[in-house]
């Protein structure tokens, strides 16, 4: 192999590496605020509707979790969200799950079975159907998972990760940052 090919093979054997090293950013950063959308329900006791979630949320703490993908990760951080909505009832924090699809009808009984899977009572899940998301909290298509926090109509964490980056370790991350946000 000539010396210029080998050199370029090592580079591009570390360029995988080195983008991955990375972090994925998506959507509103902390101080600005979350605009209205609405999504399809497919969980929750708006099943079948189109529904806003801002719209209802005013001034409450709220985390807004946009996916791409139904995995087990996100399932054990809807789980997490649920479990913390259900506890937290003095702050009335909301939480709901949107995920981004151009079919709503082709993903509606994968969510509801996942919702079924996952137990989940007091977290909504609903299709936005557009894969760019809502056009204000300009989403990156390279984020399988982007989470909002906000508190106050105003966005105070966000964390995003590309396919297969949500780990227990960032799921917890993501619970302790809601839960330091519930003692504000």
């Amino acid at each position: 192999m000539r010396p210029a090919v080998a050199s370029f093979a090592v580079f591009a054997a570390f360029l995988p590496a080195v983008f991955a090293a990375d972090p994925c950013t998506s959507g509103l950063t902390p101080g600005q605020k979350p605009g209205p959308y609405s999504s399809i329900v497919s969980v929750g006791a708006e099943r079948g509707e189109s529904h806003c979630y801002i719209c209802d949320t005013a001034e409450h703490p709220a985390v807004i979790v946009f996916a791409r993908t139904i995995t087990e990760p996100l399932g054990k951080l809807a789980v997490g969200l649920d479990k913390a909505v259900a506890d937290d009832k003095a702050a009335d924090l909301r939480a709901w799950v949107t995920f981004l699809s151009d079919d709503q009808n082709a993903l509606d009984a994968k969510l509801v079975e996942w919702g079924r899977k996952n137990a989940l009572r007091s977290v909504p899940v609903g299709v936005f159907e557009n894969l760019d998301g809502p056009p204000s909290y300009r989403l990156n298509r390279d984020a399988d998972v982007t989470v909002l926090l906000f508190v106050n109509r105003k966005v105070t964490a966000n964390f995003a990760f590309r396919s297969a980056e949500l780990t227990d370790e960032r799921i917890a991350d993501i619970l302790k940052a809601l839960a330091a946000e519930g003692k504000k």
